[in-house]
């Protein structure tokens, strides 16, 4: 951990190593949470872009009250949302594809559900994305949520209650091809 503040304060002070070190270590988490509340990886890229230039242009003004990576991640979802609101729109991108490419020999359970939950989550509206991440991904409360987007916490709740309502849909052929060698062929009901 000493290392840690030593490598900090030099990157409070210009230092170009210490800044890289930073966003080697950040940079996954902070990059992620970009591309999950954008859905769209080109837009996410280009935010993400902004993002660090935001924290380095802020790092200055860095007090410690909180631990750095909890100071960048809240610069990361403000910047991300400003983003956002400003752009206006996000088209959704659907790409076709064949069924007998679909499955990638070597491909791991883990990589396909994870892949399936981006997939299902890029075709949710841009406010339900967004308070599906920030409440169950990131763990904000409803009232930070309304807080955040300028909405109201019932507002929060009604598009998370939607999102989840979606995700399952979209989601279904997941749970039915994992559970069918237990001999369920149907999701019970949520």
């Amino acid at each position: 951990m000493q290392t840690d503040q030593l490598e900090l304060q030099r990157a409070m002070k210009g230092d170009e190593a210490a800044m890289r070190a930073l966003w080697l270590r950040h940079s996954p988490h902070i990059d992620a949470v970009v591309s999950r509340l954008c859905g769209d990886h080109d837009v996410a890229a280009d935010i993400a872009q902004e993002v660090w230039i935001q924290i380095f242009r802020a790092l200055p003004g860095y007090r410690g009250d909180s631990q750095f990576g909890t100071w960048a991640h809240r610069i990361a979802v403000n910047r991300t949302l400003n983003a956002l609101r400003k752009i206006k729109r996000i088209s959704k991108i659907e790409t076709e594809i064949e069924d007998d490419s679909a499955f990638v020999e070597g491909d791991s359970d883990r990589t396909f559900l994870a892949e399936s939950i981006e997939q299902a989550m890029e075709q949710l509206s841009p406010g339900a994305r967004t308070v599906f991440v920030l409440h169950d991904v990131e763990g904000y409360t409803h009232d930070e949520i309304g807080h955040e987007l300028g909405i109201t916490s019932g507002g929060s709740k009604s598009q998370l209650f939607k999102a989840r309502a979606k995700l399952r849909r979209l989601l279904a052929h997941v749970v039915d091809e994992s559970t069918a060698g237990v001999g369920r062929t149907r999701v019970a009901p949520i």
